[in-house]
């Protein structure tokens, strides 16, 4: 019979920026014992392509730990490591492969995916870009048991939060890894003493947040001024809710929009043309209502408000963007 004064022998897979709090709160939990971590292999990052590790491999370079960086936990090497380290849970969050069978039934206990979403709400790939692009009022994760399906397994807990209809992707992602982390410690004890039973999902409730694309971030100004808005808010960092602006030389720039208001579109102007250009604001008109730009990053350069903008790069009012 396990009890709650029994260590937990626990190995993290993960990759992600939410994964570095909940791998932070199991490392340092008094009742987990960490006997290894896993992240995906380092990265090209930046215009010299210099090799990056992911959040957690710099999480694990800083406090001086060992970390696994296979490119696939499905070779039979790494399955033969994990199998000799014995783990009663094997953790995943953000980790970024698909994790088959074999490794599936490794764990004394279980696998467990900590799922950024309120399952079956957004099962996939973009599960915190989803709730902030649609509008919702709240956000979650879910503490689910994993198997081959792709985010169907069982749930042992949601942790749910309000949504202000301020964030960004980047914030929401620090917040539900935060949240997850506070509770992570205490759901694997009630797990591992069968304290805690978990849920079958209702399938016929899922949806999916599929896999974003560089091209998802394209701004059509017929959208309302309130899909823009969010998708700004949605796709930052990535892919960036951007457009192209057409200059008097005849190039185009590249303009992401990082910070935006919903406003009235009074006298009803038509989609893409620039309601007002000057020294204090930079408002467009949209398919329903107006969007002013409050920040924004050119291309090649850095974040600066819609006015400074306007300073450098001279735009009239009437015309198309």
């Amino acid at each position: 019979m396990k009890s709650r004064h029994d260590k937990i022998r626990l190995y993290f897979l993960g990759s992600g920026k939410i994964a570095v709090p909940i791998l932070d709160a199991v490392a340092n939990s008094a009742s987990i014992e960490l006997v290894g971590i896993g992240t995906q292999p380092d990265q090209p990052s930046g215009r010299k392509k210099k090799m990056q590790p992911t959040p957690v491999g710099v999480w694990a370079d800083n406090y001086r730990l060992g970390v696994d960086k296979p490119d696939s936990v499905n070779k039979p090497f790494f399955l033969s490591k994990l199998e000799n380290l014995s783990p009663d849970f094997i953790l995943v969050a953000s980790f970024g492969q698909l994790l088959k069978e074999k490794i599936l039934s490794l764990p004394k206990c279980d696998c467990i995916n900590v799922h950024a979403s309120l399952l079956p709400k957004y099962r996939g790939a973009s599960p915190i870009i989803a709730p902030i692009l649609n509008g919702d009022d709240s956000a979650g994760v879910a503490i689910m048991k994993m198997e081959k399906g792709l985010d169907t397994g069982p749930v042992f807990a949601s942790l749910e939060t309000h949504l202000t209809g301020t964030e960004n992707t980047e914030e929401l992602e620090l917040t539900l890894g935060g949240l997850a982390a506070k509770n992570i410690e205490n759901i694997l004890i009630k797990i591992y003493c069968k304290e805690l039973a978990s849920i079958i999902q209702d399938h016929s409730k899922a949806t999916y947040a599929g896999k974003i694309k560089k091209q998802d971030g394209e701004i059509d100004w017929c959208f309302s001024a309130a899909k823009i808005e969010r998708m700004a808010r949605a796709y930052y960092p990535w892919p960036g809710a951007y457009f192209y602006l057409r200059l008097e030389n005849g190039k185009r720039k590249k303009i992401q929009i990082t910070e935006a208001v919903v406003c009235q579109n009074k006298n009803n102007i038509e989609p893409r043309r620039v309601v007002i250009a000057d020294k204090q604001k930079w408002i467009i008109a949209c398919g329903t209502d107006a969007l002013e730009i409050k920040k924004l990053i050119p291309e090649g350069k850095k974040e600066m408000t819609g006015a400074d903008f306007l300073r450098g790069c001279k735009i009239i009012e009437g015309s198309f963007v």
